[in-house]
């Protein structure tokens, strides 16, 4: 409790956002979860099939599992520079992995579409095909699969989230990053870096990655509700774990307590070990400055 005083006495200092990306103030999270709005149960989803659940639960006689705490002085207060490589971190990677390729059928791979937006690519592939196409022609489909690009990022899709959390500089961060994951020619030119708070950072954290099966709000599960497969809502988990444990279970796994008599089990929800410590950190900072709504 003392360390959330501290917390909240810096960050009531700070701006929503830092000087380099004001364009969309931060906001809390809202709704249903993405997984609740396609009706469909964690275990039906590809990533509650990866298994990558962390660490056992431990068995009696047995050491904890080692993990420590490694959160930079100060994080909650210090603001983070971030490159379309991070904005792709926090927002995509936990569905379409870390090569962009997704998991087909379910989560297609984003190489293609990128690809689809770069004209020398598309003059490349007609000439493999043996087909000739001028630079102003390329220039147009180019055109016209960039627009449907950032229009997947604003509406979403059939099975994709949209994502108007995300500012207009940090649409660009990422789509030039994906241009480098997708190899297009003269995307390392591209990339740029943004100043970003650390709410700002819990925010897409929460809302591109948490927010897939967490929804926002909603009664707080039993250990045997949650073993039947209620997962708890984000306004519950800072009350169920402490900053420490949250940061732990995020990036390292933790097992959780199901059933009736409740045991350790250890648990469904996967580990994101692509995050840091402080970024962890920051979605539980989130959490608490901005408390999820209905």
């Amino acid at each position: 409790m003392t360390r959330l005083v501290v917390i909240f006495a810096l960050v009531s200092q700070l701006p929503a956002q830092t000087a380099g990306n004001k364009e969309i103030p931060v906001t809390p999270v809202t709704g249903e979860s993405w997984i609740s709005h396609l009706h469909k149960r964690f275990s039906d989803t590809s990533m509650g099939k990866t298994w990558h659940s962390g660490p056992a639960a431990q068995m009696p006689g047995e050491d904890s599992a080692v993990w420590q705490e490694k959160l930079s002085p100060g994080f909650e207060a210090r603001s983070m520079t971030v490159h379309g490589a991070d904005v792709y971190r926090l927002n995509c990677r936990g569905c379409h992995t870390g090569s962009g390729r997704g998991a087909p059928p379910e989560i297609n791979s984003v190489i293609d579409p990128v690809r689809s937006t770069s004209v020398e690519v598309i003059m490349e592939r007609m000439k493999k095909v043996g087909m000739d196409m001028s630079r102003a022609n390329a220039a147009v489909l180019a055109k016209q699969a960039n627009a449907a690009l950032l229009d997947r990022f604003h509406k979403g899709g059939t099975d994709m989230p949209p994502f108007p959390q995300l500012s207009e500089t940090e649409v660009r961060a990422l789509i030039a990053y994906l241009r480098l994951l997708a190899g297009v020619p003269g995307a390392e030119k591209q990339q740029i870096a943004i100043t970003e708070s650390p709410a700002r950072v819990g925010e897409q954290v929460v809302k591109s990655t948490c927010h897939i099966c967490h929804n926002a709000v909603g009664p707080n599960p039993n250990p045997q509700q949650i073993l039947e497969g209620a997962i708890p809502p984000l306004s519950t988990l800072t009350t169920r774990t402490t900053l420490s444990q949250f940061v732990r279970k995020v990036t390292y796994g933790n097992p959780i307590t199901m059933g009736a008599p409740p045991e350790p089990f250890r648990g469904r929800m996967p580990v994101f070990d692509y995050l840091s410590q402080d970024e962890a950190a920051n979605a539980y900072l989130y959490l608490t400055l901005y408390p999820p709504q209905d």
